[in-house]
């Protein structure tokens, strides 16, 4: 009886909407914890270990690390390119009237931030990191958010989500065009290929989801030796799976559903317990005060909602869009702030960005700090609404 009753709070727990940003947030402390003790060394021992085949013609032999950040996180962009076109298609982005509120603040958003990290950075070695506090994690950000439950509007969700997405997107795009290394035309051609084949089996009417996933494996293949970093080779093999709006379930749903839980608890966690693995060091903690750390922390506790806020603002006044039913200016506030969480992709571009590690170690930091307390003080702010009834 026992055993069963423990199985079930395991199943409960990890269907519950805010699962993965809790295994999230333990995969951080744990590997934290094991960097600043004598596991340090073993742990970075293993991500540096080189796994895969080599030879003269086929080049797939790299580091643990580089396997989950080019390799997993591609199948983590996979499943974001699946959320974006369903939206588009079906969803919060199927019409500009829907869509232009998150669109626009989402813009807003990841435009301040950028600016008011150059603004510290300009001219020095880390302006190269201006992307770092654009993006928001939507993961943490839809877990804290779930936390509030009837303390806001059903509609309130929605419109994070929806923000968040197009979030990933303009960070998807920032990250193709700006921290992507040179051009190898010769493979962009391939994965162009690639890409054709997929595009014609969409127009065949094939349904079986997972024969698009074979070329797939060219495609990504070919966009990592193209200069291009290889995780979008996810968003652009999803963009050529079928879907529908309708209620009947559609290749592109089966794929995302079946793609959902692997991605929360295992990719992502992964990708977090590697990429966090930093031993503190003085100049480290002084970094939080330097101008790469300012450039972050005020980014994202400071720019997102500023950016959000403002472009909100400006769309009522101009009639462009309303709010979403039912909420207020400190909604958006709360929004706002729950989107300077940068976490899962801050950290990656900032592994993109800086050439130095102590750069890197310092970004992680900064992120993790900032992220942390943009969850708090947005969770405070939404909670001190009064309970809402859609």
């Amino acid at each position: 009886m026992t055993k069963l009753i423990n199985l079930n709070v395991f199943k409960d727990f990890f269907q519950s909407s805010n699962a993965g940003g809790i295994l999230l947030f333990i995969c951080v402390i744990l590997s934290m914890i094991l960097a600043n003790t004598g596991f340090a060394i073993p742990l970075q021992n293993i991500l540096d270990h080189p796994l895969g085949f080599e030879n003269e013609s086929i080049h797939l032999r790299y580091p643990v690390l580089l396997w989950i950040n080019d390799g997993l996180m591609a199948i983590f962009f996979l499943l974001v390119g699946l959320e974006i076109k369903r939206e588009i298609v079906e969803g919060e982005l199927s019409s500009p009237k829907k869509a232009s509120l998150p669109i626009l603040c989402a813009i807003g958003g990841a435009i301040v931030p950028a600016l008011l990290y150059l603004s510290f950075n300009a001219g020095q070695e880390t302006a190269s990191g201006w992307g770092i506090p654009m993006a928001t994690d939507i993961a943490f950000a839809l877990a804290v958010i779930n936390l509030l439950g009837n303390r806001i509007p059903s509609s309130l969700k929605i419109f994070l989500a929806a923000l968040a997405i197009v979030d990933d997107l303009i960070a998807i795009l920032v990250i193709a065009f700006f921290y992507s290394s040179g051009i190898e035309t010769s493979y962009l051609l391939y994965a162009a290929i690639g890409l054709v084949i997929l595009l014609v089996m969409n127009r065949m009417n094939v349904l079986n989801p997972y024969l698009y996933l074979i070329p797939g494996i060219f495609i990504w293949y070919f966009v990592h030796h193209s200069g291009i970093h290889a995780t979008i080779a996810g968003v652009l093999v999803a963009m050529t799976i079928p879907t529908n709006d309708t209620d009947v379930e559609s290749p592109l749903e089966r794929l995302e559903h079946a793609l959902t839980k692997p991605v929360n608890f295992l990719i992502i966690p992964l990708f977090a317990f590697a990429n966090t693995n930093i031993t503190l060091e003085s100049e480290m903690v002084a970094g939080l005060t330097s101008s790469l750390g300012l450039g972050i922390s005020l980014g994202l506790l400071l720019g997102k909602p500023v950016g959000i806020l403002a472009t909100s603002y400006l769309c009522t006044k101009l009639k462009l869009s309303s709010l979403p039913e039912g909420s207020t200016w400190r909604h958006i506030l709360g929004v706002g702030l729950l989107a300077g969480i940068g976490f899962t992709m801050s950290i990656f571009i900032a592994i993109l960005s800086f050439g130095d590690p102590l750069h890197v170690s310092e970004a992680k930091l900064s992120i993790l700090v900032t992220s942390l307390l943009a969850g708090i003080i947005g969770y405070l702010t939404l909670r001190s609404n009064k309970a809402y009834a859609d």
